[in-house]
This record gives structure tokens, sequence and C-alpha cells, in this order.
């Protein structure tokens, strides 16, 4: 919770792809993540309307009862008093965690806004999946394996005219209806890993130079892979 504040992890290049070509182009209806590290609130031009957190994140915390939204920095502060640091690092956390109560129920149940197991997936999940769906014409399918439903079957209810791009180092969907034989028209398979592919599309797209912009708030992998095609002139 706390490195999340603090952006100790950072937004990658795919992150920023996404950023670009909300920016560059304005034809982004939606993205639709399943992490819940809240790495694309880095984003800043990635204006939170456009970002579905299908299974919550860290980056926003809520009561569990009434559902109220609570302040972020407020619910890290109140982590860092109440929350018993187990792996003994820091030796200002208390010896034993209290509740964090809501400031509109009273309860002590104010946590990151994650879904829990068995808990229901956002109200929003579903209303902006019907709101988007009927108008898509491509879908771009991001590092996930596609096994967890029900943001699996986005794939399969965009209209029969939307391309559909596969970004990943091997081929999945097969059972969804993906095709990645020769023949087919709709779906295309980028197959790599997400930086990298993405670095390609956007050297494609002249975007390089816009990238760049955000080279110190890369992580060091993402970072490294960007200098590299600097290097290569590209």
């Amino acid at each position: 919770i706390l490195g999340t504040r603090e952006a100790r992890w950072r937004a990658t290049i795919a992150h920023r792809f996404v950023e670009l070509l909300h920016q560059k182009t304005g034809k982004l209806t939606r993205l639709y993540t399943q992490n819940i590290d809240g790495l694309e609130s880095q984003c800043t031009d990635l204006p939170r309307e456009k970002v579905v957190c299908v299974h919550g994140s860290m980056h926003r915390a809520a009561c569990e009862m009434c559902g109220e939204e609570a302040d972020f920095d407020e619910f890290c502060d109140d982590v860092q008093r109440n929350i018993k640091d187990i792996s003994g690092q820091d030796p200002s956390a208390p010896p034993e965690s209290t509740g964090i109560p809501c400031k509109t129920c009273t309860y002590n149940a104010v946590k990151p806004a994650v879904v829990l197991f068995h808990s229901s997936l956002p109200e929003e999940f579903f209303t902006r999946a019907n709101e988007d769906i009927p108008n898509v014409d491509l879908l771009i399918v991001i590092g996930t394996s596609l096994t967890v439903a029900p943001a699996n079957t986005l794939v399969c209810h965009v209209p029969p005219t939307c391309m559909r791009m596969v970004v990943n180092n091997e081929p999945v969907g097969i059972q969804l209806g993906i095709d990645y034989g020769e023949q087919s028209t709709r779906d295309f398979f980028a197959r790599g890993y997400c930086d990298d592919v993405f670095l390609d599309l956007i050297c494609h797209l002249g975007w390089l130079s816009d990238l760049e912009k955000f080279a110190e708030d890369l992580p060091e992998s993402s970072l490294s892979l960007l200098r590299n095609r600097q290097s290569e002139g590209t």
C-alpha cells in the first residue's frame, strides 16, 4: 500500500503507449485492466474515467461496508499509524493492528479498493462494457492469459467487424474464438514481451520523442529498452 503511494513500482512502456494513444489520437475508448497495482494512475494524461479496474486497485481505498471512497493519502497515513508491520522493517509501526474507521458509516472497514475472493466485481465494469463494446473497432489484448471471467469474455462480445490484436509471448484465447491461423482476417498476433512490442509500435507511429518525455519515470527494464533503441537511432 505504502509502496504504491511512493511509486516504488513504475508504469512501463506498455502503460505509456495507452496514455499516448489517448493523448495523440483521442481514439481510446477505455482501458480495462485486471491488474490491481494501480500503475495506470501514474499516467497523468490518461483520465480516470478512461480506466476500468476490473478487480479494483491498490491505488484507491474504500469502505467495505458502505462503499464510500476514502482519500488515498489519508488512508496511507492511517495504515502507517494503525497497521502492524509484519516484516518488522518499520520501527515506527504499532505493535498490533487496529481497524481504520470509515468517516461515513464509522465501521472499521476501510481497505484498499480491491475485489476480494468471492466478492462482486465493480458495477462500473458491467456498465462501461455495455456502453463500449457495441462500438469498438479495435480491441488490443495485452499480456493476459484470457482465462479469468468475466473480463476475458470481452473478446467474444465485440462486433464481428472489430479487429483484435493480441500482444503476448504465446497464443491465448483460442477457446474464446481468437484465430491464429494464416487465413485469419480479424485477429493479429504480436508475439513478444509487451514493452518490446509497444516500443516497436511507438517507433512506427513516430511517437518515440513523446515516450522519451517519460524516460525518468520508467522502471529500469523499460528505460534500458528505450536507451537501446535510442542508441540504434531508430
